[in-house]
């Protein structure tokens, strides 16, 4: 996945000044150090108030206003908490201060996340990112229903490719049921899964990594349709949703929504791929190679095309082939679909030789087309390569 720095804008708040009534003598001694900015000593007589007297909803509250300066946000709701657990005389200070914490510490980890993005310095990079990641968790803690900390938090895990990390901040947010962005991430994410537990199969031939693999392929078409529900012209969340389909091997349904995008969006290049390389694998070769050649034709450059192009005409050939020999035909109609597959693998290998499955591919191609010493060449390449 390509990194997607994210500028953010700063909050601002500003912090009321509360006028107190008149307690006991630690309150009183308190409020003194707090008026001559000696706040450990405030804080050292709060503590003292509220050990002598638990129910003290000043105290409580007081201390929990010095925890949020001190950007402690988990001991300022604990105290918060005590407060109104005993009147809710100070709940509306303590809804004012929960505020201004959650736009103090979101604006801190504003900072260090614009600070992440401007470094080049790798390490430096995640140190900024971690710095970000804990000043966001603090803002969730101050607004649990604000989707915005939440969606940073997943950013900068994201930017750091802490994908795992990201997850359950992703699903807080599909839950919530925004924005779009959420569910087209996390249905990636869940295919990303499933795809590396599809690899270990193909490698083990564990029958339970397929299945669990489908498992993840299932969870991330349950979350994209959901997200359909709610954004249905989303073009990141039908992208993902088609490619959720085409890995589960739901092809007709693949099929219909990515003709269905590409006739929505005719200029977008993503889209008219992942439509070929779904036409290709349904085999329905002419409309794969019409999607794949559009492509190619806006960026020549696009070497997955290219490769996805050439197997199209490879498989494509083989088929004609096949039925030329069945009907005891002499027609070699098919070597035309090698000789257009040819050209675009050894594009592909200029830029990327160390294949040996491409090479294996290049090899069968010459054979087809009697280039028995080009064919012998690519065959001992894909040895030498492996």
């Amino acid at each position: 996945m390509k990194k997607a720095f994210i500028y953010l804008s700063i909050l601002t708040m500003v912090l009321g000044i509360t006028a107190f009534e008149c307690g006991s003598a630690e309150i009183e001694g308190a409020k003194l150090y707090i008026k001559q900015k000696q706040y450990d000593k405030a804080k050292e007589v709060l503590l003292k108030e509220v050990a002598k007297n638990p129910a003290s909803d000043e105290g409580w509250s007081m201390l929990g206003k010095l925890y949020s300066e001190e950007g402690d946000i988990p001991k300022m709701l604990e105290a918060f908490d005590k407060s109104l657990a005993v009147s809710k005389k100070f709940e509306v200070d303590v809804k004012e201060f929960k505020k201004y914490s959650w736009a103090n510490s979101f604006n801190k980890g504003v900072s260090y996340f614009n600070s992440a993005v401007k470094t080049t310095k790798q390490d430096s990079m995640n140190l900024f990112f971690e710095k970000a990641v804990e000043q966001f968790k603090y803002s969730i803690l101050c607004e649990p229903d604000s989707t915005i900390g939440y969606e940073n938090v997943a950013a900068a895990y994201l930017n750091m490719n802490k994908k795992e990390e990201s997850v359950p901040y992703l699903e807080k947010l599909v839950k919530i049921g925004k924005p779009a962005y959420s569910f087209s991430r996390l249905g990636a994410l869940y295919l990303n899964k499933g795809a590396d537990l599809m690899e270990g199969y193909r490698k083990s031939k564990n029958k339970a990594d397929s299945v669990s693999a489908f498992e993840w392929y299932n969870k991330a078409i349950s979350v994209l349709q959901n997200g359909r529900a709610k954004f249905p012209t989303d073009a990141d969340i039908l992208l993902q949703l088609g490619n959720a389909y085409y890995s589960a091997d739901k092809m007709d349904v693949a099929e219909t929504s990515f003709k269905e995008l590409v006739e929505k969006n005719p200029a977008n290049k993503e889209l008219k791929y992942a439509y070929g390389v779904v036409l290709l694998k349904a085999h329905k070769f002419n409309k794969a190679a019409s999607q794949l050649e559009q492509v190619i034709k806006v960026d020549e450059n696009n070497i997955d095309a290219c490769y996805n192009l050439a197997a199209t005409y490879i498989n494509w050939g083989n088929d004609l082939r096949d039925e030329a020999v069945k009907k005891e035909s002499t027609d070699r109609s098919f070597q035309e679909k090698f000789k257009l597959a040819a050209p675009l693998l050894e594009k592909y290998l200029s830029v990327k030789p160390n294949e040996p499955r491409v090479w294996i591919s290049l090899g069968q191609v010459y054979a087809n087309l009697g280039m028995e010493e080009k064919s012998k060449a690519a065959f001992k390449k894909a040895d030498e390569v492996k």
